[in-house]
């Protein structure tokens, strides 16, 4: 019998680059015979993948990058033509407003996008250009206007906090004009200059100023609190979504569940037993392409300790915590067992629950530290 996975594919063109992303993406022009490239390779490597890796079975797949939607209507069609063939329960597709037009989102909706992730980040003009966010605000309203009317599955939008000039007012009117769309998922995520970033170099040179930590940390506990009081759960550390409008695919990531990943920096891991493999498609889009003979991605073995630590860190990102059957069946041991001090410590802090297993919502605004303490207890043990 087959293995089951989920599958990534990363799509590594942009209009533009934004100085906070630190994802693989270039630059291109909607004329770049390497957009036709890519979707060839795309669909070949999927199928000799499936093939080579023995999955038959595909419950979710997401296309992000990048920017997948500069694709454009034709490359976008013909992919997925030959994803949706693999016929995935949840189906998600990545796109920035600007390049979401009514040609495109009907591509989505004819071929089986059942989720729509629309980057937003701000509604407010100078938010957006101290930190060279790509698109034109103008168009948000009506492109958003759009997808709502032409495109009939869910529709998840992204949000960002501890911009420069945004501050609790600008971020609630965020909030509030997102909300006016009626999505059943958003993603509120907090800045964070990442090392090699312009926004990294800006911070270094005094050139863009963002909130100090202390107001940074508010700013986003707002924002969370803004979305609750809407009628939205929080389920993980910056994703929240109405009843039954979570992100599948992003749950199996959480839970440490198969998936493949395709596309220039794409990366997926497959586990079986107490081991596991992780193939990571090189993040150059030019080798990609041409392959010279060799294969384009490297391959990992991982073993159980490695796989231990990541289903601990991926795991407690999750609200309901990691899938301690799972665990306990894939490493034969529960995993109370492993960290036994932790666990006490943080609920007599009050900020882990027993059942499920996980940090409450206050306790996932300290993750790094929890992360900490349990790795720093399994190396003692």
């Amino acid at each position: 019998m087959g293995k089951e996975a989920g599958v990534y594919i990363h799509v590594p063109f942009c209009s533009g680059v934004c100085d906070y992303c630190d994802f693989y993406s270039i630059p291109v022009r909607s004329d770049d015979t390497r957009l036709d490239q890519f979707v060839d390779l795309i669909l070949q490597d999927l199928e000799a993948d499936l093939i080579a890796l023995g999955i038959s079975h595909v419950p979710t797949v997401y296309i992000g990058g990048g920017t997948p939607s500069v694709l454009g209507a034709a490359r976008l069609d013909r992919l997925l033509e030959g994803v949706g063939a693999l016929r995935p329960g949840e189906f998600t597709l990545e796109a920035n407003p600007e390049s979401a037009d009514g040609e495109l989102l009907r591509v989505c909706r004819d071929r089986g996008v059942t989720r729509l992730s629309l980057g937003i980040q701000s509604f407010h003009e100078p938010s957006r250009r101290a930190v060279h966010r790509v698109g034109e605000l103008a168009l948000l309203p009506e492109r958003l206007s759009l997808a709502a009317e032409i495109f009939d599955g869910a529709l998840s939008l992204d949000l960002m906090t501890g911009l420069p000039f945004q501050g609790e007012y600008i971020l609630q009117k965020d909030i509030e004009k997102a909300l006016s769309y009626e999505p059943g998922h958003l993603s509120l995520y907090s800045l964070t200059p990442e090392e090699g970033t312009p926004l990294a170099a800006a911070l270094e040179q005094g050139t863009c100023p963002l909130p100090e930590d202390d107001e940074a940390d508010r700013l986003w506990i707002t924002g969370r609190n803004t979305l609750e009081a809407a009628g939205y759960a929080q389920y993980e550390v910056s994703n929240f979504s109405q009843p039954g409008k979570e992100a599948r695919h992003n749950i199996r990531y959480w839970r440490m569940e198969n998936w493949l990943g395709l596309g220039p920096g794409g990366s997926g891991t497959l586990i079986a037993d107490e081991t596991g493999l992780r193939r990571t498609y090189k993040a150059d889009l030019d080798s990609w392409l041409r392959r010279d003979g060799c294969a384009p991605y490297t391959e990992e073995a991982l073993d159980q300790p490695t796989l231990i630590r990541e289903s601990i860190l991926m795991g407690f990102r999750y609200l309901k915590g990691p899938d301690t059957a799972l665990f306990e069946k894939r490493f034969h041991r529960p995993l109370e067992s492993l960290i036994p001090q932790t666990l006490r410590r943080w609920e007599s802090r009050g900020l882990l629950q027993k059942k499920p297993l996980g940090l409450t919502k206050g306790g996932l605004l300290f993750l790094n530290t929890f992360l900490t303490e349990a790795f720093a207890e399994i190396d003692q043990n």
